[in-house]
């Protein structure tokens, strides 16, 4: 394959189709050498597609073309042009039907896009663009039409199948086979089209809508696995009263379905009334799952489901506009979560992942605006950027209207759009005409890429009462855009008085105050706010809740940050004035560690963390989080150069040291949250106890000599009954010198080898074990028995957590991280294109790393780029990543 210039699709390229389908009238007749579609194509010509007639042009790829027929005559070879992308009929009347029947292989699709098998099962995946390797198809999410589809095979061994809406009939064929019928009422891009067909098993409830309707909820899983799936339905449950509740939301059919597949791409997709699921984001229970496959289940139930509406009813015009639906259906899972949870604690992680992930891409070769402006591949743009930032983006929308203009917005939107393929303009506009205010440059947001750094200064005049405080934005350039125009930032604001409490806010100008917290807008390249009636000098919270996705850096002082964190009301800045302090002492300890002074922790800091401790057992989720230290990750984002050896000595050190300096208070702390009542439960008190014992036994672990904190860490090991602690103790013992970290590894393989999740996790925590030989481990698993190279999950838990989660190894000196995982792309990439182009992110930072690595990476990108065959999704990345070096 020729990627010399490949073809980029550029948004402003964009014009409506030259044809609409009508009606979809889909039957599959599932074989074991294949599979035969035939779709039957009620068409029209675009009256508003610009120009004259053109020819019908539909996607497909990857199939054997039976026969065509157009108004039911067949048509000859001669009437059609025919290529490995397209079928192209030159001459069709305004409206007509058209019938094509195509051959598939889905037992051989080993991209997991179109229609495959998993397991036994099977499925389909069809977002972004797998519809075309299906059928001949205009395969673009603003082309809308209802479907029909009738499904036949095996009934012995497909006895369930599933499709799009309701079920309209069934019957018994020849040979032993059986079929169904379903019919989605509701107009739907093609890529929200779903197919299974399998032997699996049920499990059953109901849900009562506000309207008194009463949906079916059926999740089918593999047999065995039916007293996993608890949890999921009690979220589904969850989901859909709270969109009810906040949203006015209802469902609109009488039957919703979840599906978990073993082999899956991506972590769950929102077809309608068919929701196709990831096995990790379905099975869980106290003895396999931890807290965080708990909490990410319900997130991805939630997230899927609301999908319903913000995607599914409402869809995007075209792939520019992914973050349409996905950064919106983001916010709105964030929002399920917290009202579920710790508010503050799901704030707290969702701003965790931003920075450790989405600020990375933002200052590397793939930094992209929320709306990217152009791409080869759509899916390298399912981001962080587009997913994570563009919920940022709704954020600030939601942070700018109010809780009920966001609302009112919302109404508006579905009040315009529902049945409709849009754009983020459009949301944007229906959000500016509810809250009455202008969005139009805040829409940077969409256009512009790159993390805006906000510099606060604050000055307290006590004659005058006055305090003012000075903001200030920049914004990086990034690829492709060098220069960039000043976003629009809201920046809620309080000032805290002498005693910690929040004062009344009364800008220069005003009559009377507002409130204790505001809103400042920034939306110039600086500003001044002056607040009056100031008694004393107060301490600025600043960016509370993290209200815009930016950097700042503030003229606070060590003093002003410990008072923060006794004193501020809001959770997520009380957290942040502590990990700032901890940054700022984690990075002159880089400094130390390059300059090979002498490494000493502040007894300050140590008092500081000793008063963390003592006071987290009152709310314990909040003091897990506030405990643990700035990921390694995290300070590397920090360093103009990233020194992942430096970084890792030196938090290494400051672990150490805490766990030395406090142990005592570690043990009491660990002990007093390690009673065991009886009863499992994932409310967020039950999970917040397990984080902070947890953590207190990480940093007791920290101290390679502590005999005492090994004694512990195995009995945890042995004897816990929850997977949360079984998994974290292993976590400890694997990245310990202790001889008995092998025998708790090869015992807690023994243990749960049968199954397939709890293997992951096994995979996952040696893949991350910080030790000199983690390299030759991951190498050796490549081997095992239990892994294989054609299941993302063991992908993903195996080789693409090594990279980030053992920065040390990945990025040893001698390129050898570098080169294993050129290998192991090269090696997928012809069986999983999106797979390989995920492993590329960390190829596409390399201009953060110094010039050896720096080399060593590029020549590893150019070593794929050579590949002959390469996919074009690993080529774009790697292409971008070579292009950003060379501009270097």
């Amino acid at each position: 394959m020729d990627h010399g210039s490949p073809r980029a699709i550029l948004l402003k390229d964009y014009t409506p189709p030259a044809y609409r389908i009508d009606t979809v009238d889909l039957r599959f007749d599932l074989r074991d050498d294949a599979a035969e579609v035939r779709a039957v194509l009620v068409m029209h010509r675009n009256p508003d597609h610009p120009g004259g007639p053109q020819p019908l042009v539909l996607d497909g790829q990857r199939m054997e073309l039976v026969s065509v027929a157009l108004d039911g005559t067949p048509l000859g070879p001669d009437a059609y042009v025919l290529t490995a992308n397209d079928l192209t009929i030159a001459q069709v009347p305004d409206r007509f039907t058209l019938e094509t029947v195509v051959r598939i292989k889905p037992q051989e699709n080993t991209a997991l896009e179109g229609l495959y098998m998993s397991s036994g099962t099977y499925c389909t995946q069809c977002e972004a663009e797998g519809f075309r390797r299906i059928t001949y198809f205009i395969d673009r999410p603003d082309v809308m039409a209802r479907y029909t589809t009738t499904i036949e095979a095996d009934a012995q061994r497909f006895p369930v199948l599933l499709s799009n809406g309701n079920l309209v009939d069934r019957g018994t064929a020849d040979s032993g086979r059986h079929w169904a019928r379903w019919e989605d009422p509701f107009p739907k891009p093609c890529y929200l089209f779903a197919l299974v067909a399998g032997a699996l098993v049920c499990v059953e409830d109901s849900f009562r809508t506000a309207s008194g309707r009463d949906v079916a909820l059926k999740i089918y899983v593999e047999p065995g696995n039916e007293d996993k799936v608890g949890h999921a339905m009690t979220s589904l449950k969850k989901s859909m009263a709270w969109d009810e509740a906040v949203f006015g939301l209802e469902y609109d059919l009488d039957i919703f379905n979840i599906v978990a597949v073993g082999d899956f791409n991506m972590g769950a997709m929102e077809n309608k009334s068919l929701n196709v699921f990831n096995t990790k984001y379905v099975l869980a229970k106290p003895e396999t799952a931890t807290d965080g496959d708990f909490l990410g289940i319900e997130s991805v139930v939630a997230h899927e489901y609301f999908h319903n509406w913000t995607g599914n009813r409402v869809t995007c015009r075209d792939w520019f506009q992914l973050s349409l639906k996905e950064g919106l259906t983001v916010f709105r899972d964030q929002e399920f979560s917290a009202d579920m949870n710790s508010r503050g604690v799901k704030r707290i992680g969702d701003v965790q992942g931003l920075r450790t992930v989405q600020f990375t891409e933002d200052a590397g070769a793939m930094a992209h605006p929320v709306r990217p402006d152009s791409y080869v591949e759509i899916n390298n743009f399912y981001t962080p950027t587009v997913y994570s930032k563009g919920a940022e983006v709704i954020r600030m929308m939601h942070t700018l209207l109010g809780k009920e203009g966001f609302r009112r917005g919302m109404d508006l939107y579905f009040q315009r759009h529902d049945g409709q393929a849009v754009t983020c303009d459009d949301f944007a506009a229906a959000m500016a005409d509810a809250g009455g205010i202008d969005l139009t440059r805040f829409k940077l947001w969409y256009s512009q890429a790159g993390t805006p750094v906000v510099d606060a200064t604050g000055s307290y005049d006590a004659a005058a009462g006055t305090y003012r405080l000075t903001l200030r934005q920049t914004v990086p350039p990034t690829p492709r855009q060098p220069t960039k125009e000043p976003m629009v930032i809201p920046v809620v604001t309080a000032l805290l008085g002498p005693d910690g409490a929040a004062l009344p806010l009364r800008l220069e100008g005003e009559a009377e105050a507002a409130g204790t917290e505001r809103v400042l807008v920034l939306d110039r390249a600086e500003q001044v706010f002056t607040f009056t009636g100031i008694t004393a000098r107060p301490v600025p919270s600043l960016l509370r809740g993290f209200s815009a996705p930016v950097t700042l850096r503030t003229d606070l002082t060590s003093a002003d940050l410990t008072f923060l964190m006794a004193h501020d009301s809001d959770p997520f800045n009380r957290w942040e004035a502590g990990q700032t302090l901890a940054t700022q002492l984690l990075l002159r300890l880089v400094e130390d560690v390059q300059a090979g002074r002498p490494l000493s922790l502040p007894q300050s800091f140590i008092d500081a963390v000793a008063a963390v401790l003592a006071d987290a057992p009152s709310d314990p989720a909040f003091g897990a989080q506030a405990l643990v230290l700035p990921s390694e990750s995290y300070l590397g984002t920090r360093m103009a150069v990233i020194d992942p050896d430096a970084i890792h000595t030196a938090r290494e050190f400051a672990r150490r040291t805490l766990a030395r300096a406090l142990k005592n208070r570690w043990l009491a702390t660990y002990r007093a949250h390690s009673v065991d009542d009886g009863a499992f439960s994932v409310d967020a008190a039950a999970i917040g106890r397990r984080a902070l014992k947890n953590i207190c036994l990480a940093y007791l672990m920290a101290d390679p000599d502590d005999g005492e904190a090994l004694g512990l860490c195995l009995g945890q090991f042995h004897g816990a009954r929850a997977m949360t602690d079984v998994i974290a103790a292993l976590q400890f013992l694997a990245a310990s010198p202790a001889p008995e970290r092998a025998d708790a590894i090869a015992a807690f393989y023994e243990r749960w080898k049968d199954e397939p999740l709890v293997v992951d996790k096994w995979f996952m925590v040696q893949a991350t074990a910080p030790r000199g030989d983690a390299l030759a481990v991951v190498r050796g698993l490549l081997d095992h028995p239990a892994f294989s190279i054609r299941n993302p999950n063991k992908v993903y838990a195996l080789i693409g957590a090594f990279p980030g989660g053992n920065p040390v190894a990945f990025h040893d000196r001698g390129g050898a991280g570098y080169a294993f995982l050129a290998d192991q792309i090269l090696r997928i990439d012809p069986m999983n294109p999106q797979v390989a182009a995920r492993l590329m992110g960390p190829f596409s930072r390399l201009k953060r790393y110094d010039a050896e690595r720096q080399a060593q990476m590029i020549a590893q990108l150019e070593r794929i780029i050579a590949t002959p065959g390469l996919s074009p999704d690993v080529f774009e990345v790697a292409s971008k990543s070579l292009e950003a070096a060379q501009k270097g």
